[in-house]
Order: C-alpha cells, then structure tokens, then sequence
C-alpha cells in the first residue's frame, strides 16, 4: 500500500487534488503523460539509431531523461502546477532544437524540431488559445533562425555527418509518425476526457432539473402557483387586493380533548389523514388551500381562475368535507365533526417573511369568518350574508340567526343544510326577517 502523502503516489495521482476543476485534471494528466512519453521516445531513439548502425552518444536521450525526470520530482514534491507547466512546455520546445544543433543540421536529426511543435499544442490545451500564441511564435522564430543556419553551414554538415544519408530518411519517417500519433492521441485523449466531463456536467444539469423541479413542486405546495411564479422572478413584495374572495374555516370540534390522550405519532398521523383528504378536495375544486391552523383548516376561492363560480365551490367543499368525516369507515372510532364558517367580501393576500414564508389573507372577510366558525355548532355550516345572497337559490339553508360577535356586533349568519333537491323535504329559503339570538364570544 503506497501512502497518500509519498512523491510516488503523488506523482502517479499527477497532483490532482479532490477540488480541482475537470479542465485542470485533464492538464496535470495530459502533461505528466507527455513528460513519461518523451522519455520513452529518447530512449527508443537511442536504441533504432545504435541497432541500425551509427554509434551516436547516449549524452543527448540522458540530458532529457534527467531534464524530465527532475521537473517531475520537484513537481512531485511540491505540487506547484503553474510552475511545472511552463517548465515542461519549455523542455518541449527548446530541447528538440539544442539536439538538432548538436547533431548537425535538419537532415542530418532528421527533422528532431518537429518534436518542438508539442510545446504550443500542449499550451493550446493548457493555456487555453490567447496563452497559446507566444509559444506557436517561438516554435517559429526557432525554425526561422535554425534554417537559416542550417542553409549557411549545409555543405559543412553534409561532409561531416555520422549519420547515414538512409538512416536520416529512415528517421524522418519515424519522427513524422510518431510526431502524428502522439499528437493524435493527445488530442482524442483531451477530447475523450472532455467529453466524459460533458456528460457528467449533463447528468448533473438532468439531476439539477430533477431536483429543481422537486423544490417547484414543495413550493407550490406551499404557494399558489401565480404567487411561486412572482416570487423566483423578483425579491418584491408581494401584496395583492381581492375584492371578492370567498374564505372558509373548519374547525375539528373538541380535538384538543382529543388529543390529549392520544400519542403524538397518533395524533398527527389522525390530522395527516383528515387534512390530505382535505387537500385532495381542495385541488379538485379548483380552490386555494391557505393554512392549516392547530386542528383548523382554511380555504379560499376567487384567488385565482380555476373555479367559474368560487362561493359555490366552497360551499360544495364543505358540505363534502362535512359528509366525508361523518362517512370514513377509519375514523368512526373517533367520532369527530366538524363546524365551518363561510364569510365573502374583499381581504388582501400575500406572502409574509423572507424565510419559512406563507401565504395569508387579511381583513375583515377573514375575521368574520374565523368568528362565525368559533360560533357554529357540530356539523354547522355558517355562512354570512354575502355568501347567503350568492346561493340562496341553489342551496338550502335553515332560517337565519343573529350572533352577537366581538368586535363586529350584531351578525345574521345562515345554516347551509345542503345543495337544492338533494335534501328531502328542504327547498331554498330566504329568510325576509332573521331570528335574533345574541350570542357573545370572548374571541
């Protein structure tokens, strides 16, 4: 087991670090491969050349392995990568012309400068294109002055050679091929690699989206949709007047009682099945579920456009609602039932804090129906006379009553029995003169 801090594991790992960026792993990868490469080229180079006749010196292959093996171990050591990077670019392109100028002339090293057009590829990939262009221009000025040298000294060098005028053609062809295939396969390794981030970066973006539209959906939840759609599109305020909007509250009568001698996995595992069954009666009336309050529920049409006639959808809702607690096979152990107050008139809505938001309403349509709930008696349907006025026809109700409610007065509310012709026996009623019974509330 080699140890994560030792140099030969560093030097293996290329100094790649947990944090860095996908385009930096694939430099530190890129450049310590070339460097491994480059002195296995030297060495093969040495070898052709020595099988096939000519006893060249080994010194110029040992200067570039220890030239190489030495940048990586101080790379190694202390991890600085903008350093080994412009050194290692620098090994790429001077080394190949300090041997040509050894050797002789550019037949005579058989093109070795060719070698030298890796230093400006790397920086392509390294330094990204703008950095690039220094080093393509002293790739070219180094040609520009050594074939000019090379043409004053060409018939000097020809003479002198110690390397046959096949072998040179012979290593032309080598160093073409190689030259090609390194940087072919640098090229589809880069690109491979980049690809690979690609498709991790669109995997993520498709989880992103996942996630995204996970948030969207706990945040309709919690909002209604024009309101979320307001929200992620601007920090303001948001505080809208409504000058018909139908409220309902239902209150579970005596749950507190209740719940006193429940568990409380039991007691929210009760409120979780009578308010989702709320829920789902709520979304398909086209109505605004606004808060669940304790054992309280409240609801709201005419917030949006999903119901044609809003008063007439709550007081469906609650005549459902009414008849769902009284009917679900699990909670007739219970015995629980329900009082509902239906007020209709203006209130304002909107979102209230920066954190843990909810969306509320506001005045007096909200008060007086909080109010006429506190004041219904089990299985009761209050409703004011704004929402009497609005379903007198169409729904039946018992003769009104008078309420005596803090802070309002005195207050005709009507008892909605039911929907017209459903309940045997009932039609509408308006009532011309509502009975008066002075009931106070504390609140």
């Amino acid at each position: 087991m080699i140890p994560r801090s030792s140099i030969f594991h560093r030097l293996c790992c290329a100094c790649i670090e947990p944090g860095d960026s996908e385009d930096l792993r694939l430099q530190k990868s890129l450049l310590v491969l070339v460097s491994g490469l480059i002195s296995i080229a030297g060495i093969l180079w040495l070898l052709i050349c020595w099988t096939l006749g000519p006893r060249l010196s080994a010194l110029l292959p040992l200067y570039l392995q220890a030239i190489v093996a030495l940048n990586l171990l101080v790379y190694a050591q202390w991890c600085n990568f903008s350093l080994f990077r412009i050194t290692q670019l620098g090994i790429l392109l001077l080394f190949p012309f300090v041997a040509e100028w050894i050797l002789g002339d550019f037949m005579v090293s058989s093109g070795l400068i060719l070698w030298g057009m890796l230093a400006p590829i790397f920086a392509l990939l390294c330094l990204g294109l703008h950095k690039s262009i220094p080093w393509f221009a002293a790739y070219l000025i180094l040609t520009v002055l050594t074939g000019f040298a090379n043409y004053a000294q060409v018939d000097t060098n020809i003479v002198a050679s110690a390397v046959p005028y096949k072998i040179s053609v012979l290593f032309f062809a080598l160093n073409f091929v190689t030259i090609s295939s390194m940087v072919y396969l640098f090229l589809r390794f880069a690109i491979g690699e980049r690809n690979k981030t690609q498709s991790m970066l669109e995997e993520a973006h498709a989880r992103l989206e996942v996630e995204q539209a996970h948030s969207e959906r706990l945040l309709l939840n919690i909002l209604p949709a024009p309101i979320a759609i307001r929200l992620k599109a601007s920090d303001e305020t948001i505080a809208d007047g409504f000058a018909d909007v139908t409220v309902m509250f239902a209150d579970i009568v005596n749950f507190t009682e209740l719940a006193a001698g429940m568990p409380p996995g039991e007691v929210f595992s009760l409120l979780n099945h009578v308010f989702g069954k709320f829920d789902e009666m709520v979304e398909a009336s086209g109505l605004e579920k606004i808060k669940t309050i304790g054992d309280a529920y409240m609801v709201a049409g005419g917030l949006n456009d999903n119901s044609a006639d809003p008063c007439a959808a709550v007081a469906n809702l609650a005549l459902a609602m009414r008849d769902w607690l009284a009917e679900d096979s699990a909670l007739h152990s219970r015995s629980l039932r329900l009082r509902i107050g239906i007020g209709t008139g203006p209130v304002v809505a909107g979102v209230v804090g920066h954190k843990k938001f909810i969306y509320d309403l506001w005045g007096d349509t909200v008060n007086l129906s909080s109010r006429i709930t506190s004041e219904s008696k089990p299985d009761s349907i209050q409703c004011d006379a704004t929402t009497f006025a609005r379903l007198k026809y169409r729904f039946v109700f018992e003769d009104p009553v008078t309420l005596r409610l803090k802070g309002k007065g005195m207050v005709s509310v009507w008892h909605l029995l039911g929907r017209s012709g459903e309940t045997p026996g009932l039609a509408p009623f308006v009532a011309s003169y509502p009975l008066d019974i002075d009931i106070s509330n504390a609140d």
